[in-house]
C-alpha cells in the first residue's frame, strides 16, 4: 500500500513537472493582460480585461445552470461543437476509407495525391458560400460539409503515408510466411499507419472547430459561436465576443485531449509513449 502511494506521488510530481511550465505561462499571460489594460486605461470596447471576460462567462454559466433560463453562449457552443464533431467524423472517416482503397494500388495513390494536395490548399472561405447554397444557410449540414472537406485531405494523405511507408524487412518477412494481402494489411500496414492517422486526427481536431466557426461567419443560426461573435463584436460588446472565443478555445482543447487519450489507449505500444513513461 505504501508502495502504491509512493508511485502515485511520483506520478503526480511527474505530471506537475511536465505541465507546470505551460500553466505558469498561461497564468502569466492572463495577469500581464489584466495589468496592461488597467495600467494603460484601455477601453473595454477595444480590449476587455480577463476579469470582465470571466465575469461574463460566469453569468452565462449561471443562466445555463438555472432552471427555466437560456444561455445563448452555451447553446451556441453546443451547436458549433456538433457541427465540428459531425464534420470531423465524416471527413476523417472518409479520409481513412479512401486511403485504404487507394493505397492498395500504387498508381491510384500517386494519381490522386496531387488532386488531394490541390484541394487541401483551397481556403475555407471559398467553400462556405457554395455549401450554404447547397444545404441552406441555417442547416448544420452546410458547416459539417465544410469541416469534412477541411479534415478529409490531411487525414487521407497521412493515412496513405502510414500504409505505404512500411519497413521493407517486415514486409518481406510477412510475404516469406505466405501471408495474404488481408493479413499484411491488418497485422502490418494498419498498425504502422496508426501513428500517422492519430497525428492527422490531432490536427483535424483543431481544424474542425476552426472550420465550423469560420463557416458560421458567412451566416447561420443565431445560436452558433461564429454568428454570436460577429453580432456581439458589431454591437461593440467585446466582453461577450471574447467569452465566445474562450469557449471555442475550451472546446478545441477538450477535443484535442480526447483524441490524445484515444491515441494512448489504442496504441500504448508506440515508442513515444514508452519513452514518456
Amino acid at each position: 500500500m505504501a508502495r502504491a502511494a509512493a508511485s502515485r506521488a511520483a506520478s503526480l510530481r511527474g505530471w506537475l513537472g511536465y505541465y507546470f511550465p505551460t500553466i505558469a505561462i498561461a497564468v502569466g499571460v492572463i495577469l500581464a493582460w489584466e495589468i496592461l489594460v488597467l495600467a494603460f486605461d484601455i477601453q473595454q470596447f477595444l480590449l476587455p480585461k480577463p476579469s470582465a471576460i470571466f465575469g461574463e462567462f460566469m453569468h452565462q454559466a449561471n443562466l445555463w445552470l438555472a432552471p427555466g433560463e437560456r444561455s445563448i453562449l452555451f447553446e451556441s457552443s453546443g451547436a458549433t461543437f456538433w457541427e465540428a464533431f459531425g464534420g470531423f467524423v465524416i471527413g476523417c472517416g472518409g479520409g481513412v476509407l479512401v486511403a485504404l482503397i487507394t493505397s492498395r494500388w500504387t498508381i491510384v495513390s500517386e494519381a490522386t495525391m496531387p488532386f488531394a494536395i490541390a484541394a487541401n490548399s483551397v481556403p475555407i472561405i471559398a467553400f462556405a458560400p457554395i455549401m450554404n447554397n447547397w444545404f441552406g444557410i441555417t442547416n448544420p449540414a452546410s458547416k459539417m460539409a465544410i469541416v469534412a472537406i477541411i479534415v478529409f485531405f490531411p487525414t487521407m494523405i497521412n493515412t496513405v503515408r502510414g500504409l505505404t511507408l512500411v519497413d521493407a524487412s517486415q514486409l518481406e518477412l510477412m510475404r516469406s510466411y505466405a501471408a495474404a494481402p488481408r493479413e499484411i494489411l491488418l497485422k502490418l500496414r494498419i498498425p504502422n499507419a496508426l501513428p500517422y492517422i492519430f497525428s492527422a486526427l490531432r490536427v483535424a481536431s483543431a481544424l474542425s472547430l476552426i472550420g465550423a466557426v469560420v463557416a458560421e461567419f458567412f451566416g447561420g443560426p443565431r445560436a452558433t459561436l461564429g454568428v454570436y461573435i460577429t453580432q456581439e463584436a458589431s454591437a461593440f460588446d467585446f466582453a461577450k465576443a471574447w467569452t465566445a472565443i474562450m469557449m471555442a478555445s475550451i472546446i478545441g482543447i477538450s477535443f484535442y485531449l480526447v483524441v490524445l487519450i484515444a491515441e494512448r489507449r489504442l496504441m500504448p505500444w508506440h515508442v513515444s509513449f514508452r519513452e514518456a513513461d
